[in-house]
C-alpha cells in the first residue's frame, strides 16, 4: 500500500486565519472557551484586539458573529462542529435568512471527537447545513484544501460553513490549490470497476479502502467531494456512467449527509446504477479512541474492501 504522511488539519487554523488577517484586517476571531483545542489561541496571541472570548455560550457567540458582520467585518466563528452547527442552529438560520457574511468552521466533525464523549461526536453537521439556503458547506481534505477554502470564504460575500477534520488525513496536496465552490476533485481514476465517493474528514479510510481494493486487483475511481453545497452534479453524474456501483464514505450519519446528497442527484438523473452508503447508521455512537471507533460504526478500509466484494 502506498505510504502518506499524515496531519490533521485542525492544527493549523490559528496559522491560516493569521495569514489571512495580515492581510485583511477585517478579519475577526469569537470563540467560545475552546481556543487552545481549535488552535485560535495563535490567533487571539497575534491579534488580541480581534479576537472576542464569549464563554461557553455558543448561541450568543454566533449572534455576536452576525453582528460583527452587520458592521461589515468578516468574523469566523470557529468551534467543534456539534456546537457551532447543532447548538447554534436557529441564530445559525436567522443568519443565512439574512444572508450574513458570517464564517463558520467546524472541527472534531463526525467522529473525530473519539474519547472526548459521544454528546461531542457531530454525525449531523452535513446534513444541518446543507439545508439552509444561501449557506455554502466546505469540506476541505488536507492542509492545502483547507488553506483554499479559508482563503475562498473570505473571498466570498456571504455565509460559509467550513467541515475540518480533527483526526489525521493523507497529505495529498504539496502546493496551494485554486479552491472554488462546487468543485470536486478525481484523486484516482484507474478504471471502471466503481466509483468510491467521500469527503475530506474520512479521506484516510476512503484512501486507504482504495488502496486495498486496488491490491485486489479492482479498477476503481476515487472522488473528493470538497463542496458539499453547491456540489458538482454534473461531475458525479459524467464519472458515474458505465461503472458497476457508487460507494459513499463519509464521517457522518448516512441520513442527509454524503450518501444522501449523493442519492438525490443519482435519483434525479436518468443514470441508473446501484448506489451504497458508508456511514454511520443511524444510531449514536460511543467514546472510545477514535480509529476504534470509526471501524466499530463502520467507517474503515477494511469496510469499504467488504462492501464492494458483497456489492
Amino acid at each position: 500500500m502506498k505510504k502518506y504522511e499524515y496531519i490533521s488539519p485542525r492544527d493549523y487554523i490559528g496559522d491560516i486565519l493569521i495569514k489571512e488577517a495580515e492581510k485583511n484586517n477585517k478579519i475577526v476571531v469569537i470563540d467560545s472557551d475552546l481556543a487552545s483545542s481549535v488552535t485560535t489561541h495563535k490567533f487571539q496571541k497575534k491579534f488580541p484586539e480581534r479576537f472576542f472570548e464569549m464563554g461557553i455560550a455558543e448561541q450568543n457567540s454566533l449572534g455576536v458573529t452576525a453582528g460583527l458582520a452587520t458592521e461589515g467585518f468578516v468574523p469566523f466563528y470557529v468551534n467543534f462542529a456539534i456546537f457551532g452547527t447543532g447548538t447554534v442552529w436557529t441564530q445559525l438560520r436567522q443568519s443565512c435568512y439574512a444572508n450574513l457574511n458570517i464564517k463558520i468552521i467546524g472541527t472534531h466533525s463526525g467522529m473525530d471527537n473519539g474519547s472526548d464523549g459521544a454528546s461531542h461526536h457531530a454525525l449531523e453537521d452535513i446534513a444541518l447545513t446543507r439545508v439552509l439556503p444561501n449557506l455554502k458547506v466546505f469540506n476541505p481534505l488536507d492542509l492545502e484544501d483547507l488553506k483554499g477554502a479559508i482563503k475562498r470564504a473570505v473571498e466570498i460575500k456571504g455565509p460559509i460553513y467550513i467541515r475540518v477534520a480533527r483526526d489525521v488525513v493523507p497529505v495529498i496536496h504539496e502546493k496551494e490549490i485554486d479552491f472554488n465552490e462546487g468543485n470536486s476533485e478525481m484523486l484516482f481514476n484507474e478504471g471502471n470497476d466503481y466509483l468510491l465517493i467521500f469527503e475530506g474528514t474520512a479521506a484516510k479510510q476512503a484512501i486507504e479502502g482504495f488502496e486495498l481494493l486496488k491490491e485486489k486487483g479492482y479498477k476503481n475511481k476515487l472522488l473528493n467531494i470538497r463542496s458539499i453545497k453547491p456540489v458538482d452534479k454534473k461531475v458525479v453524474l459524467k464519472e458515474a456512467e458505465g461503472m458497476k456501483g457508487i460507494l459513499t464514505i463519509e464521517n457522518h450519519t448516512i441520513n442527509g449527509g454524503l450518501g444522501g446528497l449523493i442519492s438525490e442527484i443519482v435519483g434525479e438523473s436518468v443514470v441508473r446504477i446501484p448506489l451504497r452508503r458508508i456511514g454511520v447508521q443511524d444510531k449514536f455512537t460511543e467514546s472510545g479512541k477514535t480509529e476504534v471507533v470509526k471501524e466499530k460504526y463502520g467507517l474503515s478500509g477494511k469496510s469499504i474492501v467488504e462492501i464492494i466484494e458483497t456489492f
